[in-house]
């Protein structure tokens, strides 16, 4: 066993020799592309749905939230505030959050989301309010117009209250909005 020693730590020096040199010489590569990576942004925007209470079609204001640790995966937080177009007094409030994926890395960007929270509802004339479960799948196209804005194109939503006081409630609609990108994009790789 002891006269294999010195000969494998002589097989070994050659490669040490050579990590050490390429590090010091600074023998790596840069990339020759990157891609986008992760991002958080932060929008808004407007939104008509057909409520299904009524029938009505109701118009609001939503907040959203996106956070992607990798540039297809990630994770989306909305609050629709749907107050417009309301007869009777009869508003819809809905806070949802859950996975959102981009399905291409191009300027023109489609996605899919499902989304679950709560929806809260104003009967009419403040007879009454209830909040509910809701389960939220859509789609949507996002355009990046550069490194920080982002144009909600199009995003259709269909929800399914299926705990609502009178049967399911099934509204759906959909909604457009402007996005910023609040993390840096990295042009140049860092040493």
């Amino acid at each position: 066993m002891g006269a294999n020693k010195p000969q494998s730590a002589c097989m070994l020096a050659p490669a040490f020799l050579l990590a050490c040199v390429s590090g010091i010489s600074g023998a790596q590569a840069l990339p020759a592309a990157s891609g986008p990576g992760s991002n958080v942004t932060v929008g808004g925007g407007y939104s008509l749905l057909q409520s299904d209470y009524g029938r009505r079609v109701l118009g609001g204001g939503f907040l959203y939230a996106d956070v992607h640790p990798h540039w297809r995966y990630g994770l989306e937080g909305e609050i629709r505030y749907l107050r417009a177009h309301s007869d009777e007094d009869v508003t819809q409030t809905t806070y949802l959050g859950g996975a959102h994926v981009y399905l291409m890395r191009n300027s023109i960007r489609p996605y899919a989301k499902f989304l679950s929270g709560v929806g809260h509802l104003n009967f009419p004339f403040h007879y009454a309010t209830g909040t509910y479960l809701v389960l939220a799948p859509g789609a949507g196209v996002d355009l990046l117009l550069n490194d920080r804005f982002t144009v909600r194109a199009i995003d259709f939503e269909y929800q399914d209250w299926p705990q609502f006081s009178f049967g399911a409630l099934n509204p759906y609609g959909i909604s457009v909005g402007l996005s910023i990108r609040l993390n840096a994009v990295s042009r140049y790789p860092r040493r």
